[in-house]
């Protein structure tokens, strides 16, 4: 039998990436080496000066090459807090010029952030970390965010952080090596299932409603797919429970009523922007609902004590 070919991944390091998103998608990658008994697969960490860069947990991994020295059939942009800082026109300048080579992209974490500011992901489904998707999608309205674990859509492949990526590299391999050797990649690291992209993120809220209660579980998803804009009484024809039975859910598990948890996640997704993008305060009233400016300073006052305006000058002084 011929050897199989060699596909080549390389992982580019951006400064303070998710080391723990970057390890699980090399270690699936390793595993499957192992279970088919043969190198299918070859990975390098690369920067764009070759020298290693520092996580997001201080530390530095080695060796790092430069990423113009190898050449790779899929690169991974590995991004992770403070991703903004993180970009540069050089680096979209360095993305755009693998595009053009037919290297397939990914991201894991905030890289997808890299892919969207070089312009590579136009009418792409994409999948990002849920801290960071609000902002995202006000600033790239031509991309197709998704609160998905990861999302394939042709030769990008974007990734939430965490774990997820090894989901995802298990279903690449998969793909390529068959569903017995993922299912035996699954066994050696010890995870319960294989989860599909689709899945939905598991946010704080959702980890605590979905312990043994599936339809409040299923009225907070919608919820925050939503982004907070369901009326209760829409919300509760949805999950099959009358409007009364679907306050007590809500006060008796999530301490609040419906209304008041989705006015939270409008002012969490309304910190987010204040936080992470330019838009001005009147932007994000209107872009979370609020009927006035007004209404939403009250309202953000209450929630975080203090004014928008006042929170967004002492984000960026510190």
């Amino acid at each position: 039998m011929e050897p199989a070919a060699l596909t080549r991944f390389g992982f580019l390091t951006l400064p303070r990436y998710s080391m723990i998103a970057c390890a699980n998608a090399i270690e699936a990658l390793r595993m499957a080496n192992r279970l088919q008994g043969e190198a299918v697969y070859q990975w390098r960490l690369v920067s764009l000066d070759g020298r290693p860069v520092e996580a997001s947990n201080d530390l530095a991994l080695h060796p790092t090459a430069a990423l113009d020295a190898e050449d790779f059939d899929v690169v991974f942009v590995c991004g992770g807090v403070h991703i903004r800082q993180a970009t540069s026109t050089t680096l979209a300048a360095a993305l755009r010029g693998l595009a053009t080579r037919g290297v397939s992209l990914g991201a894991l974490c905030t890289g997808a952030f890299a892919l969207a500011e070089a312009g590579l992901l136009k009418g792409r489904r994409c999948a990002i970390h849920w801290e960071d998707i609000a902002a995202i999608r006000e600033e790239f309205p031509d991309v197709a965010f998704v609160n998905d674990l990861y999302a394939i859509d042709g030769n990008r492949l974007t990734c939430t952080g965490g774990i997820a990526p090894l989901d995802m590299m298990t279903s690449l391999i998969g793909q390529r090596l068959g569903p017995d050797l993922a299912r035996r990649l699954s066994a050696q690291f010890i995870v319960e299932r294989e989860r599909a992209g689709a899945e939905p993120q598991p946010s704080a809220a959702s980890q605590r409603a979905l312990k043994g209660h599936p339809r409040l579980a299923e009225a907070v998803r919608l919820l925050e797919h939503e982004e907070g804009r369901t009326r209760p009484a829409a919300l509760a024809e949805a999950v099959g429970l009358s409007l009364r039975q679907l306050d007590r859910l809500f006060v008796n598990h999530l301490g609040q009523t419906p209304t008041a948890f989705a006015l939270r996640l409008r002012l969490e997704r309304a910190r987010t922007l204040l936080e992470q993008t330019a838009m001005s305060v009147t932007e994000v009233a209107v872009a979370n609902g609020f009927a006035s400016p007004a209404h939403f300073a009250t309202a953000y006052r209450r929630a975080f004590g203090a004014a928008p305006s006042g929170h967004r000058a002492a984000t960026r002084a510190g």
